[in-house]
């Protein structure tokens, strides 16, 4: 009797297992199908203009309606440039936040320094974008740019990021505006990723004589470096996509 009904639960449990299994992947499927139905879309609607103005829409710097040409060249490489510049300063910054929160931070701070980063992280770009104008563009054009273009303005590549009056408007200030937005996002990533290490690991390295610095760089970032590849890519996801911050 009691043989029959362990079977009897087994059975049960294989059953529901079944159900786990399929309804996960079907989730993933919905994703694939959801991300497909949203590459037609953009295929679909983009397909006038591409019909009507070819690559060189693609390729063209020229936007004049009244002769009827158009062209997004101008777009597309402000949004690529400002995204990796922010990207290129928020990681590192982000990266150390994450470690301090993680591995030094009295116990006291690491509560309410992690509830003010995931409230920066929730701020809307908008806000990030209306402070960015008023308050960090004219400070930064009249303190800051005068100096790099000084100084920085005859180098070759980075120079270019300061030429013209010093308005504070340019690629440089907003990356700037970007990389503040897309900082507490990717530390609140890069955090939660970090205290997944087993304290096992870390304490061992410890016990052996390894440093901070060592323990952070070959025992937490080879552990996580998914988790910290994944955040990046988030982060750069949304420097991409949050164009009001700097429109």
């Amino acid at each position: 009797m009691a043989g029959h009904n362990l079977q009897t639960q087994l059975a049960k449990q294989k059953r529901w297992d079944a159900v786990f299994v399929n309804t996960t992947k079907a989730a993933a499927v919905f994703v694939l199908l959801s991300l497909g139905a949203i590459l037609v879309s953009l295929i679909v609607g983009a397909w006038p203009s591409m019909q009507t103005f070819g690559f060189d829409f693609y390729t063209s710097n020229n936007w004049d309606p009244v002769a009827g040409e158009y062209g997004a060249l101008a777009p597309i490489y402000g949004t690529v440039m400002t995204s990796i510049m922010a990207i290129v300063i928020a990681v590192p910054i982000s990266f150390g936040i994450a470690i301090f929160l993680t591995e030094l931070c009295p116990t006291f701070l690491k509560k309410p320094l992690g509830i003010a980063i995931e409230l920066l992280a929730g701020i809307p770009s908008i806000i990030y974008g209306m402070w960015g104008l008023f308050v960090f563009a004219p400070f930064f054009g009249n303190n800051i740019q005068p100096w790099l273009t000084e100084h920085l303005g005859d180098l070759p590549v980075i120079g270019k990021l300061f030429v013209g009056a010093p308005m504070g408007i340019g690629l440089f200030t907003a990356a700037l505006v970007l990389a503040i937005m897309i900082i507490p996002f990717i530390a609140a990533t890069m955090r939660d990723v970090f205290s997944v290490v087993p304290n096992l690991l870390k304490e061992s390295a410890y016990g052996m004589g390894a440093t901070t610095w060592e323990v952070m760089f070959k025992i937490i970032l080879p552990y996580t470096k998914g988790g910290v590849v994944g955040g990046v890519i988030l982060g750069l996801g949304r420097a991409l996509g949050e164009t009001m911050a700097v429109t």
